[in-house]
């Protein structure tokens, strides 16, 4: 098991080549490289020069004997009903499963589609289309389960809840896909995340989104910080096995601090990290 966070948060401050190295020096194993700018036009990963940015930013991660372990496709992957956005989307989505392939990532998580009539299908004709550049490209596609918004609060929608979730990985070849249990999703739409755990699996859950949350608002912060049970959590992983890395979602955390505490607030998240991966480590061993 690896221990991973993000991109999101500190390239949006310094860029990629600044955070990638942030991040190695505060003493994660790998990197989840986020792909969200790709919606914006005039992203670099929207131009010819996509291959050769990539391959720079592995350049970097590999002088710091580094590894990119995850990636995450721009979001939203599609929009029920808006036609124009999607045709457009959908081939950066593939360019981005392409970029996750020449960065060596072995997961890219690609958000299922809330749509309004025949979600399931929709979702699963979706996933197909894109399996043959997944496959191409040596990266296994991560579904995640998500939540709705019914105007007041979260409730559950696509993948929210394990059987949902189960029935739409197992409609797909698992060769190419695999599932990245969200934690902090799972009480939002009144879930419990062991529970949830333990019902998918170690067979479906490849990879995780860890990050803390009060169970109403999705705060993507850190864990201890706020309500989620986590010695229940990492209990559970550990007794299925779990066989991915340790993965935070968790860039909110940063988001307060001033640029020069960067550095600080990723070594404290690495350290919290390291504590949870030993307990983890320990439940699978009892």
């Amino acid at each position: 098991m690896k221990l991973v966070t993000q991109t999101e948060h500190l390239s949006s401050r310094f860029g990629d080549e600044l955070a990638i190295k942030i991040i190695c020096k505060s003493g994660f194993d790998g990197i989840d490289y986020s792909m969200f700018s790709m919606e914006k036009d005039d992203c670099i990963l929207n131009t010819p020069a996509y291959e050769k940015y990539a391959l720079k930013l592995l350049d970097i991660s590999e002088s710091f004997g580094k590894t990119f372990e995850q990636a995450h496709a721009p979001f939203p992957t599609c929009k029920d009903g808006d036609e124009k956005y999607n045709k457009t989307m959908m081939e950066r989505v593939k360019r981005s499963i392409e970029i996750a392939g020449i960065l060596n990532a072995k997961i890219i998580v690609v958000h299922p589609v809330a749509y309004k009539k025949n979600q399931f299908e929709k979702n699963i004709e979706m996933y197909k289309e894109l399996e043959k550049t997944a496959e191409k490209s040596g990266v296994k596609i991560a579904l995640e389960n998500m939540w709705g918004w019914n105007g007041k609060r979260i409730v559950p929608n696509v993948c929210s809840i394990a059987e949902d979730f189960n029935k739409h990985f197992d409609a797909l070849n698992t060769k190419n896909f695999t599932c990245c249990l969200d934690l902090g999703h799972c009480g939002l739409v009144g879930e419990d995340a062991a529970d949830m755990i333990r019902e998918m699996g170690h067979d479906r859950i490849g990879a995780l989104h860890i990050h803390d949350n009060n169970n109403i608002n999705d705060s993507h912060t850190l864990p201890y910080t706020m309500n989620m049970d986590w010695d229940s959590i990492l209990m559970a992983l550990g007794q299925i096995n779990y066989p991915g890395n340790f993965t935070y979602e968790a860039d909110n955390f940063l988001a307060r601090f001033p640029g020069d505490l960067m550095p600080a607030c990723e070594k404290f998240m690495h350290d919290v990290g390291r504590s949870m991966m030993k307990k983890i480590e320990f439940y699978r061993l009892k």
